[in-house]
């Protein structure tokens, strides 16, 4: 069975992961590089139960589990680690009021009051995104997985038009018998080869800092008021390779075809700059080491699409995760081996996330910038 998933962001490379567990050799075709977008550029924030009450629960779960599992299973240090989860409120200096913390996080600035405890080291955690998408993607490649780099064009039908054939890639044919639509928030452009819903993108911004090794493992979820008014929800992220990353200020502009012309706005990057500069006095201009933006991938009822592509044997997709897709990444690739090994998935129910629950996307309305 030669199987071909397009993208290489955490998802794909996951999907290839669990599959060559089995020993089935996948191959991932990516047109940029392996974690380049949202897989390289989010904070990495795990949790338990955050999902709990949703049909998003049993994934979220498990793959929780995974997370833990697979650093005892893989070689190699992608940062993972247990925190304590804490929310708060702050605010510009013409809003701050000194009111101290309820908890002894002793790196954030006087204005900013710590009032909740969010989770405990049994139920949130972290990894680093991008060395944990290319930590699956080597321990795939590890166990017979192969990586092409080339940008998908198109995929293939056979005459029935009942099945897929394979995939263009840069104009060349790679015959395949499996095509996985894993591509983020590129897998919009793959309605205009499959029948899929739409997949509509938020551009996140983020900043990261070079703090050192001295901060605390706490994360951090802040409300917190600008000087014109306008409320934010910073999230603030300590890691463990000495770098804090602090995201916030979401955006919808246009979707760039290629994810190398992902950048930030420049007026939403100073926004969140002088929201650090309130949040912590480790997070000094003169530290930023990263500026960025990535797109997440949003479903129209905020549930990814994981299954098989409705009429066209062959065709999967797994897509759509939005800000829970290094979570939910492991029981993903895990579920969509079994659904494309064994014809079903057992450890995770996939009937809430079956593409066929939404309309189809309309070729002519897939729109993405230059």
């Amino acid at each position: 069975m030669r199987i071909l998933i397009c993208g290489g962001g955490v998802i794909g490379a996951s999907i290839a992961y669990f599959l060559a567990c089995r020993g089935i050799a996948a191959t991932v075709i990516e047109g940029t590089g392996v974690a380049c977008a949202a897989s390289g550029k989010s904070g990495g924030f795990l949790a338990l139960d955050w999902c709990d009450g949703t049909p998003l629960e049993p994934l979220a779960r498990r793959s929780f589990a995974l997370h833990a599992r697979l650093t005892e299973e893989i070689g190699g240090d992608w940062g993972y680690r247990c925190l304590t989860t804490h929310g708060g409120y702050a605010g510009s200096r013409r809003h701050t009021r000194h009111h101290g913390n309820s908890f002894d996080i002793d790196w954030l600035s006087a204005g900013v009051r710590v009032n909740q405890r969010l989770g405990t080291a049994e139920t949130t955690a972290q990894v680093h995104p991008a060395r944990f998408t290319a930590a699956m993607m080597r321990a795939a490649e590890a166990r017979g997985a192969k990586l092409r780099l080339g940008r998908v064009t198109g995929i293939l039908r056979r005459e029935d038009q009942g099945r897929v054939a394979g995939v263009q890639v840069d104009g060349e044919t790679v015959e395949g018998d499996v095509v996985v639509i894993a591509m983020g928030p590129w897998s919009i452009l793959a309605a205009a080869w499959l029948p899929l819903p739409a997949v509509f993108v938020l551009k996140g911004h983020s900043l990261v800092f070079d703090t050192g090794t001295k901060l605390s493992a706490d994360a951090l979820f802040v409300e917190y008021r600008e000087a014109s008014g306008a409320v934010q929800t910073p999230e603030v992220f300590p890691r463990t390779d000495g770098t804090t990353y602090v995201c916030g200020i979401s955006g919808e502009s246009p979707l760039p075809i290629d994810p190398a012309d992902v950048t930030p706005d420049p007026g939403t990057i100073e926004r969140l700059r002088r929201m650090c500069e309130d949040l912590s006095p480790a997070f000094s201009p003169a530290k930023v080491v990263a500026q960025q933006a990535c797109y997440r991938p949003i479903t129209r009822d905020g549930l990814p699409l994981i299954g098989r592509v409705p009429g066209v044997e062959g065709a999967y997709v797994a897509a759509g995760h939005s800000v829970w897709g290094i979570l939910n990444a492991p029981a993903t690739g895990e579920a969509m081996a079994e659904l494309i090994a064994d014809g079903a998935a057992r450890t995770i129910d996939l009937s809430p996330f079956n593409p066929g629950r939404l309309p189809v996307l309309d070729p002519a309305r897939i729109r993405c910038g230059k």
